[in-house]
C-alpha cells in the first residue's frame, strides 16, 4: 500500500512540470545563426565563448574596449551583427564599454536572475550570444540607459 501511495504521489509531481513551467535555452530558440555549442568553442576566443555562449562576465577594467575612443560600429563578436555605434559610446567609469542605446532592433532583451534578483540581459537577436545588461543610470541628457557590455562579445568595425 506504501509503495503504491509513493509511485502516485511521484506520478502526480512529475505530471505538474508542464511545458509551460520549462525555461527555453538559448539553443531551443530559433536564431538565423545556429551553431552546436561545439562550433561556438572552436570558432571563439575562450574569453568571447565564456561571455557569448555561457553569459560570463570578464573583469571589470580589462576589456580591450572599455577605453576605446575610435569611431566605427562595434559588431558581435559571434556573427558580426552591427549593434552599437561609437558616438552613443561614454564613459560610466563602470569598468566595461558602456552605451546609450544599440542599433535599432539588433538586441533582445531578457531576464536574468543569476544574482538572486531581476536584470534586464542583453543578447544578440541573430545569434543569441550574451552582450551584457540594460541599467537606468545612463546620461540623463539622452536616453537614461546604460548598456553595460563586455568587450569579448564585441568586434570593431572602423569607419572608413
Amino acid at each position: 500500500m506504501r509503495n503504491k501511495f509513493l509511485f502516485l504521489i511521484s506520478l502526480v509531481l512529475i505530471s505538474c512540470n508542464g511545458v509551460s513551467q520549462q525555461k527555453k535555452s538559448k539553443e531551443d530558440k530559433n536564431y538565423s545563426v545556429n551553431k552546436t555549442d561545439q562550433e561556438w568553442k572552436k570558432e571563439l576566443p575562450k574569453m568571447s565563448y565564456l561571455v557569448l555562449r555561457k553569459a560570463a562576465t570578464e573583469y571589470p577594467f580589462t576589456g580591450k574596449y572599455n577605453n576605446h575612443k575610435a569611431e566605427g560600429t562595434y559588431t558581435c563578436a559571434g556573427c558580426n551583427t552591427p549593434l552599437y555605434k561609437s558616438e552613443n559610446k561614454y564613459d560610466s567609469k563602470c569598468g566595461w564599454p558602456s552605451f546609450d542605446r544599440a542599433l535599432e532592433s539588433k538586441i533582445e532583451y531578457d531576464v536574468d536572475y543569476k544574482l538572486g534578483y531581476a536584470r534586464t540581459e542583453l543578447k544578440c537577436n541573430r545569434c543569441g550570444g550574451h552582450l551584457g545588461h540594460v541599467f537606468n543610470d545612463g546620461p540623463k541628457e539622452t536616453t537614461g540607459k546604460r548598456h553595460c557590455i563586455n568587450s569579448a562579445a564585441l568586434n570593431f568595425v572602423p569607419h572608413e
